[in-house]
């Protein structure tokens, strides 16, 4: 081989070697950082504060009226907390059932649906005597003690606080894999960040705010996907910080389909770049001209390659580049940069899974990576417009909680 090819050679495996580094050394640092994660002890009792418990769903006559009378059953003063479910397009059998829970109903309808403008329509509604406002999904089920821990969590006078959402089914293998990806999202953007001084992400369910303060933001948010985004970005633009409350657990329908799957991760994708190309600019003068790590960093998560996708191109083009280098006789050096950087990822995922995944359920379910690889990649190649219309993810109903941990699972 002549010194052009192999120089050329030898500066596209660097290239490609230092564009996969970035973001597994940004994965190893906070997953590291995430096994010394405390939870946060608030001293003293707290003020019990009125909570309004809000839950937008778009035809989710399947499971709504099981999550609402859940939602009902909270360890928290009855006098102190409404639920209320904003009914957008709901059969009226459904929302005859949910006028006989003690739940408030919101009936909303819209030429085209999205969350802000449900969750908008009911803040237009409702009084204002509120003092923190939870966001739910309209699969999610609460602890029973989420909203006490919850309150709790604003005595040090908070903006927002974001739960830990958990699987509440592991009943096929996407599902364990969706499951395994929240936690390590948990660990990674959640605990990893608070014990690094930085803001915890937030989800768009099992989260809380200020209901002022959130009332006034949502009231400039637009989005038509992805509106959990365009929140966190003007709350770090701001210079607010966002908790996380490990013990605050809200569980949440992992997809068991391949289509929701692919719906769901290309509405993310999609919305992710959006704001990137929104954000990027005033983030960097931001980072310069005041110091503001979190919105930086925030916006650099959205242009973050998935994880899965990640891994496999580690162990991809670190395959072929070292096969290249032996048949080519170049130095070999380089494929033990390649066997670190992918031990590095993977031990990130390692310090990021909960023990209680480690099972055989969990084996089998690996099996289908090689599928939600596929997936991953189909998503990337339509994300074109997906923010731009309403992509539903139908959720079907579980009649029980299919996933009860122990206080001691609940801390892995």
């Amino acid at each position: 081989m002549n010194s052009f090819i192999t120089s050329a050679y030898g500066f596209f495996q660097v290239a490609v070697f230092v564009f996969l580094a970035i973001p597994t050394l940004y994965l190893f640092i906070f997953a590291f950082a995430g096994l010394f994660y405390r939870q946060p002890v608030v001293s003293g009792k707290p003020v019990m504060r009125k909570i309004a418990i809000l839950i937008p769903g778009y035809k989710e006559d399947s499971v709504i009226v099981d999550v609402a009378r859940d939602a009902t059953k909270q360890d928290y003063p009855q006098e102190l907390m409404d639920v209320i479910v904003i009914a957008d397009s709901f059969q009226p059998a459904t929302l005859e059932q949910l006028k006989n829970l003690p739940v408030k109903v919101l009936e909303v309808e819209f030429e085209e649906s999205t969350k802000s403008k449900a969750i908008n329509a009911a803040f237009e509604r409702l009084p204002d005597d509120y003092d923190i406002v939870v966001i739910l999904d309209a699969d999610n089920l609460m602890a029973p003690d989420f909203l006490k821990k919850m309150n709790a969590a604003f005595e040090p006078g908070r903006m927002a606080v974001q739960g830990h959402r958990t699987a509440k089914n592991l009943d096929s293998s996407l599902a364990v894999l969706d499951a395994i990806s929240e936690e390590i999202n948990n660990n990674i953007f959640r605990k990893g960040h608070r014990v690094l001084g930085l803001s915890s992400a937030i989800i768009g369910s099992g989260m809380a705010f200020r209901y002022d303060y959130f009332r006034k933001l949502m009231s400039t948010v637009t989005a038509v996907g992805g509106f959990d985004k365009e929140i966190e970005l003007k709350m770090l633009k701001e210079g607010h910080r966002i908790a996380y409350l490990d013990d605050a657990i809200v569980y949440d329908e992992k997809v068991q389909k391949a289509e929701s799957f692919s719906n769901q991760r290309r509405r993310w994708l999609s919305a992710q770049l959006i704001y990137f190309r929104k954000a990027i600019g005033h983030a960097l003068s931001s980072l310069f001209l005041s110091g503001n790590i979190d919105y930086f960093d925030k916006t650099v998560q959205f242009i973050m390659p998935p994880r899965i996708l990640l891994l496999g191109a580690l162990l991809l083009f670190g395959t072929l580049f070292s096969l290249a280098d032996l048949l080519w006789g170049i130095n070999p050096a380089f494929t033990y940069f390649w066997l670190v950087l992918t031990a590095l990822c993977l031990l990130a995922f390692l310090f990021s899974v909960p023990l209680r995944f480690y099972r055989w359920q969990t084996v089998s379910a690996m099996g289908s990576l090689p599928r939600g690889m596929m997936l991953m990649i189909l998503a990337m190649l339509k994300i074109k417009g997906a923010n731009r219309q309403f992509l539903h993810t139908r959720h079907e109903a579980v009649s029980t909680r299919l996933l009860e941990y122990s206080d001691h699972e609940q801390r892995d």
